[in-house]
């Protein structure tokens, strides 16, 4: 279900008004949506034929005009409730983050607050509930990164330049950063879906990126294990570095659905929900004799 906003989170309307959640209700959720700090293109959809909830969710939540802070997160499966713990994230961060102050000073101390607040909450349901967490806080032409278990944000130049990714909290994360497993073996292991921290837990730890520039036409991707356990980095990195963000957005999503219903083994296939957020800033005005941004 999209909801406009959270009643008292902010005394200005604009933003009150802008704020989006997406918390599984309505299947396929298809928005897009133009902020004063760019473009953004949100679709989440649950496995084919599959006959529960969507257990995804997102957040899309502006600042100002130059800053927006992005989120997804996966309710983890085989724990009771997975879809509530990703629906009280989301919800946490998304009044939160509404409080913050309007020149978004204050946005990483709110956000890392706002995600320790969420999985005491998510603990105290006392079910053994859990959810992944990824967040991107997108301001004055930078991203930073906030994660929490597999879900993935990369951000990546018009170029096909990959300019950020994150590390999943998992064995095979862990071995394909140490070089010790490559993208297929990853993808087909059976530890991939072996999570080693999630919100939900008492030793839940975020980590937290460095600011990385964003260029001109750059795109931000958050996906849920439904796109990356479905498409390689090179497959996606083709289509979201350039063109209509939505059309992106639609292609990942129509592409990433398609291979959960074909196995093979020419390419990887696991059935699983499917959430996906772009973002790319909009065109800022040029000074006389300033060169592009590299990309």
């Amino acid at each position: 279900m999209v909801h406009p906003g959270i009643a008292g989170m902010n005394r200005d309307p604009e933003r009150i008004r802008t704020a989006r959640l997406f918390q599984g209700d309505l299947d396929p959720a298809c928005v897009d949506l133009a902020l004063g700090s760019g473009l953004v293109a949100v679709r989440s959809v649950k496995a084919p034929d599959k006959t529960t909830p969507n257990e995804d969710g997102a957040a899309v939540i502006p600042v100002n005009d130059s800053a927006v802070v992005l989120a997804v997160a996966d309710g983890v499966g085989g724990t009771r409730r997975g879809r509530e713990a990703a629906a009280i994230t989301l919800r946490t961060l998304t009044e939160l983050v509404g409080r913050a102050a309007p020149d978004g000073d204050s946005l990483r101390s709110v956000i890392l607050d706002a995600v320790e607040a969420a999985n005491r909450e998510v603990l105290a349901l006392g079910v053994g509930a859990a959810t992944t967490l990824a967040v991107a806080e997108i301001s004055a032409g930078q991203v930073r990164s906030y994660h929490v278990g597999d879900s993935e944000i990369f951000s990546v130049g018009q170029r096909g330049r990959m300019k950020l990714s994150v590390t999943p909290h998992s064995p095979t994360g862990f071995a394909m950063e140490a070089g010790l497993m490559n993208e297929d073996e990853a993808l087909r292991h059976d530890e991939r879906h072996m999570l080693s921290n999630v919100v939900g837990t008492d030793d839940m730890r975020i980590e937290v990126g460095t600011a990385v520039k964003l260029a001109e036409r750059d795109t931000v991707l958050l996906a849920s294990d439904g796109l990356v356990d479905n498409l390689r980095v090179d497959e996606f990195v083709e289509i979201i570095r350039k063109g209509p963000l939505a059309a992106a957005a639609d292609e990942l999503v129509r592409r990433a659905t398609d291979r959960m219903g074909r196995e093979s083994q020419a390419h990887p296939s696991k059935p699983d929900d499917l959430t996906v957020v772009l973002f790319r800033g909009t065109r800022r005005p040029r000074k006389a004799g300033q060169g592009r941004a590299g990309s």
